[in-house]
């Protein structure tokens, strides 16, 4: 099966302006989540998909560089938009949908969910924290009956998506216009994996999470 990685990056960012290229442990951003996925064996091609070629010089080697139309770049954009342009152009049995905003994404992370999509097992796969505690929705607990308050360990784990991976066989999306179908296997990821950098505060948080790995090696 012919597994494709999709990396949507844009260079002028809102809420953390040139995010994508900010330093991080030496490198940009954008560079950590390509650099682990070009060391997934099992992905065939890993692709950039970005409006301005100057991206280039913030990636590693092995990814290419695959130009998308300025349209894409637009506020209001959906990220379906992007991904049916880029699923239109590049074609596989199998996606990878990255984002460069979970650096600390692991590699083996990664490689149990692709495997269990390529054996068939799930038809999808998605990255996710594991939260087990008390929580409500529109005034009311969600995964708990307040007359009859459970410990902790024994709740039914709520389950947060990350912004790090969305795997999916093509017909899901192509036919379904889904990342996540029907059968999707949930990769549990660490709270450091589950760090999404979307905003100033998400970066100093990385920031200094790097440094700490600094002092204790």
């Amino acid at each position: 099966m012919k597994v494709v990685a999709l990396v949507p990056i844009k260079l002028n960012s809102q809420r953390l302006p040139h995010k994508n290229i900010l330093p991080l442990a030496g490198k940009p951003l954008c560079w950590h989540i390509l650099d682990t996925l070009c060391q997934v064996d099992k992905i065939d091609k890993v692709y950039v998909y970005c409006s301005d070629e100057e991206v280039v010089k913030y990636i590693p080697a092995q990814a290419i560089f695959l130009k998308r139309d300025k349209e894409l770049d637009g506020d209001l954009v959906k990220g379906f938009d992007i991904y049916r342009k880029f699923i239109a152009e590049v074609d596989a049995d199998v996606y990878v949908l990255a984002h460069t905003t979970s650096p600390f994404i692991k590699k083996s992370s990664i490689e149990n969910a692709l495997e269990k999509v390529l054996q068939g097992e799930n038809d999808s796969a998605f990255s996710a924290e594991r939260i087990q505690t008390f929580a409500w929705y529109k005034g009311k607990p969600i995964n708990y009956d307040i007359n009859d308050v459970p410990r902790t360990q024994d709740m039914e784990p709520i389950w947060l998506e990350t912004s790090a991976f969305f795997m999916f066989e093509k017909e899901i999306f192509t036919k379904h216009n889904r990342r996540i179908g029907f059968n999707p296997y949930i990769q549990e990821v660490s709270d450091i994996e589950a760090i999404d950098i979307d905003e100033k505060k998400d970066y100093e948080m990385a920031l200094k999470l790097v440094e700490m790995e600094k002092k204790s090696e």
